[in-house]
């Protein structure tokens, strides 16, 4: 049994990965600014900003795991990088591992290629690039932290999203840095089946220090 904390357990990733993790047994903390509407049994809720050095104090000593799922919007825009620095201080040199759920955008379009971001950035609204470029930075951060923290960053498919409405199918194909597509030229999996991927992570840790995707 891993004791697990998630920041952001309410959204639609966190909230997959809290579901998943205490189906498994696990010892789950789910952190989030207001107070979950269906709680999961057996899951222990801390409602609180991640903003709040006294909020990240309680949630991450002891930890096993540290998942990082926030979303970079209202208040938290354009401060997540600051949560994820804090984070690599508090964590480097000690035991637990840092998750982190970011985009796709990072991720080769092909082997060697270029990143998503730099074949699309033309075109997304000016709107959601801040978003996008925390996601960015935050993966540039954790490459740069100390060789004592054992982190791994997640990047899901282009297409994820809770207004995707993307089926869950109880399954994944695991992918490196190169943008995955099915045979059908479908890049996308369901929070839920991501949840199983991440949770697989922590359970055999195989990505450390580094980053992974997965399809559906």
């Amino acid at each position: 049994m891993a004791r697990i904390t998630v920041l952001g357990g309410s959204g639609y990733a966190g909230g997959a990965i809290v579901a998943e993790a205490a189906k498994r047994g696990h010892e789950v903390t789910s952190v989030s600014r207001t107070a979950v509407a269906a709680p999961v049994a057996g899951v222990e809720y801390a409602v609180g900003s991640a903003l709040d050095p006294a909020v990240l104090d309680a949630v991450t000593a002891g930890r096993d795991v540290v998942v990082v799922a926030l979303s970079p919007r209202g208040d938290m825009a354009g401060k997540l990088e600051g949560v994820v620095e804090d984070l690599i201080g508090r964590l480097a040199g000690g035991a637990t591992r840092l998750g982190y759920v970011g985009g796709a955008s990072s991720l080769l379009v092909s082997e060697g290629g270029p990143r998503l971001w730099d074949v699309s950035q033309e075109h997304i609204p000016a709107d959601v690039k801040p978003e996008i470029e925390t996601g960015l930075r935050a993966f540039e951060l954790v490459k740069a932290s100390p060789a004592t923290l054992d982190w791994f960053y997640v990047s899901p498919p282009a297409d994820f999203g809770s207004w995707f409405n993307t089926e869950s199918k109880g399954t994944y194909v695991l992918g490196g840095d190169v943008l995955q597509r099915d045979a059908d030229g479908k890049s996308t999996i369901s929070a839920a089946d991501l949840a199983l991927a991440i949770l697989d992570e922590i359970e055999t840790p195989t990505h450390h220090r580094g980053r992974f995707t997965a399809i559906a």
